[in-house]
């Protein structure tokens, strides 16, 4: 009896974080993209590939349209026999060939199949390098994050600063830069709401099951089970949560990375290196060590010991420590973001992109999430004692609405050389990871298609 009280009360605590704790999906903020350029730009199969001819979805789609029946098909038969509780497919949502019906039907009809957003834009855009930004290249950023994403306005967007150059069908455009643009497309509502839970009509017919954590009303919540992978907890937590491992981020990816291979065989360069891009954003977003552990730092033992201490009328712990691991992901989101510029040389360099295993089918699971999970106690140790405690520890304040305490983080980091140095070490060490994962999986997908 007093095993099965222990049990009741350790799956509260985890409800309860899987509720609070998540709250955005991208790393990073919006530097995916920036990211994406710099660990990308010397890769021979972007530098030395033909500029791709811009084409429009539909085009693709109609072009490809039996092609992508079978392919669609065996994406789902994968997605069944590699991915634990991968919800099947409703029958009725398959995507079947019909050179009869409009452009806009079949384009509904390969939404519903990769269940994502029914009203996912798909414009045509550039995101333009940061780097090499030029005055043209800013004359010609009209477009902004409405034009662009299909997430509702009123949840806010943590790209509402972004600006975009419009792309015109048949003009000629860089692949890097079509690759890196989409690597923070996903964000853009593709998979915001799809949940049987979710406020949409769409995700009560999608057949993804009740969204498994984060806040079913919030777009950024929603989007988490595609960009997080608890695959590395352990059974104490997985006996009370099982819900921690159902993720969609490898399903995404093979969807994103097959079709991809798919354009490129077929001459669709363009949709080729944009697919491409989307399938890099899951595999990006799963070298975070806080998108691969649920509470870095925190054993089962300690989570249930602050859920007894709030069952017996003391929720102050509890709730500190879920403030707490919310304000260090945050954290190491705003530092990408801060130390980025001196980060390109970690994300460039390619000396341990041979010491992984050669591609595979499990490559996110085995060897990104698993090297992000190694990393998830380290990295919350650095954070302890790099941060001030009250931001960190004691979590006096929640850093998550407060973008004004983020924006301190450049005067904190210059008080301290030392602290500093220990940090950019971490987020060296992290953009290491991001660029070697991202150039493995591009030539994969790239062999897989047979172009060069």
């Amino acid at each position: 009896m007093h095993s099965k009280k222990r049990f009741i009360q350790l799956c509260t605590w985890c409800v309860t974080l899987a509720w609070c704790l998540v709250g955005t999906s991208a790393w990073a903020g919006s530097n995916h993209v920036q990211a994406s350029y710099r660990a990308l730009e010397a890769m021979p199969e972007l530098s030395q590939a033909p500029r791709a001819v811009v084409e429009s979805l539909d085009s693709f789609l109609r072009a490809q349209e039996k092609t992508l029946e079978a392919l669609l098909a065996s994406q789902e038969a994968w997605a069944m026999a590699a991915v634990e509780f991968y919800p099947a497919l409703p029958d009725a949502l398959a995507f079947v060939a019909n050179a009869q019906r409009s452009d806009e039907a079949r384009r509904q009809a390969f939404l519903t199949a990769l269940r994502i957003a029914p009203n996912s834009k798909f414009s045509l855009f550039l995101e333009p390098d940061a780097k090499g930004i030029d005055a043209n290249s800013v004359a010609s950023a009209s477009l902004g994050i409405t034009d662009v994403s299909s997430v509702p306005p009123q949840h806010g967007s943590i790209h509402a600063h972004k600006r975009f150059v419009v792309l015109k069908t048949g003009e000629l455009v860089s692949p890097l830069a079509v690759v890196a643009t989409a690597t923070d497309e996903p964000d853009y509502g593709l998979d915001t709401f799809l949940w049987e839970d979710s406020p949409t009509g769409w995700g009560k017919q999608w057949g993804l099951g009740p969204q498994p954590f984060g806040n079913p009303a919030s777009a950024a919540a929603s989007q988490t089970p595609f960009g997080m992978g608890f695959f590395f907890e352990d059974r104490i937590l997985y006996s009370v949560a099982p819900w921690a491992k159902r993720s969609m981020v490898q399903a995404r990816y093979y969807q994103y990375s097959s079709l991809s291979a798919l354009a490129l065989r077929t001459g669709h360069d363009y949709w080729g290196w944009r697919f491409a891009g989307l399938a890099l954003h899951y595999l990006q977003s799963l070298t975070q060590p806080y998108h691969a552990r649920l509470a870095p730092g925190e054993s089962s033992s300690k989570l249930l010991a602050y859920n007894t201490l709030a069952r017996m009328g003391l929720p102050g712990p509890r709730n500190t420590r879920i403030r707490a691991i919310t304000n260090q992901r945050l954290l190491l989101d705003a530092l990408q973001t801060q130390l980025l510029p001196q980060s390109y040389k970690a994300l460039q360099t390619q000396d341990k992109d041979n010491n992984y295993p050669e591609w595979n089918d499990r490559y996110l699971r085995t060897v990104v999430a698993a090297q992000s999970a190694n990393l998830a106690d380290g990295a919350q140790r650095t954070l302890l004692e790099t941060l001030p405690p009250e931001w960190v520890e004691e979590a006096l304040i929640d850093l998550q609405p407060q973008d004004a305490t983020m924006r301190l983080l450049p005067d904190l980091l210059a008080q301290d050389p030392s602290r500093r140095t220990r940090l950019q070490s971490l987020v060296n060490e992290l953009m290491g990871n991001f660029g070697a994962h991202s150039r493995n999986a591009l030539r994969a997908i790239v062999k897989s298609g047979n172009r060069y």
